[in-house]
């Protein structure tokens, strides 16, 4: 059975060439004004590359700030290289797209979640095989994150 348009994976491809293209253009003009970003990615990812005493400190997530000082940033395809201090010792970090899970610049108050999504692949395998019935909401991948934490 045809399993139609895929929005979700669309719509997370879309937010994912959006943060690319950000990041692209702070690669290639330095961040502007007061911007800068949280980033949460998952550390368990077999695609992230980071110090070993990094990823046992951070096993599952990890949250890095792009703001005042980073070097090496540089964006491909698949994912971004960048370089930041931890503790004034200079660390490169490679974070595939697919391990994001949060993107925030508090200071416009721009937010997304990505949720993982083999998870949700797997949630709509288990309702199709149960025939769930009722209305399915658009599932799009994506929420606006709550800005509430990083407010001053």
């Amino acid at each position: 059975m045809a399993r139609g348009i895929d929005y979700g994976g669309m719509m997370h491809r879309s937010m994912v060439r959006l943060i690319a293209d950000v990041l692209a253009q702070v690669a290639a003009e330095g961040l502007q004004g007061e911007h800068h970003f949280f980033i949460t990615f998952d550390t368990r990812d077999s695609g992230v590359e980071m110090a070993d005493w990094l990823r046992e400190r951070y096993p599952e997530e990890m949250t890095i700030v792009i703001q005042h000082w980073f070097e090496n940033l540089e964006i491909s395809d698949e994912g971004f290289r960048i370089t930041l201090n931890f503790g004034n010792s200079p660390e490169p970090l490679y974070i595939p797209f697919d391990a994001l899970r949060t993107f925030v610049d508090p200071s416009v108050e721009f937010g997304l979640r990505f949720e993982n999504h083999e998870e949700e692949e797997d949630e709509s395998d288990e309702e199709d095989e149960s025939e769930a019935s009722g209305a399915d909401e658009p599932n799009s991948g994506a929420e606006v994150v709550s800005l509430d934490k990083w407010r001053k």
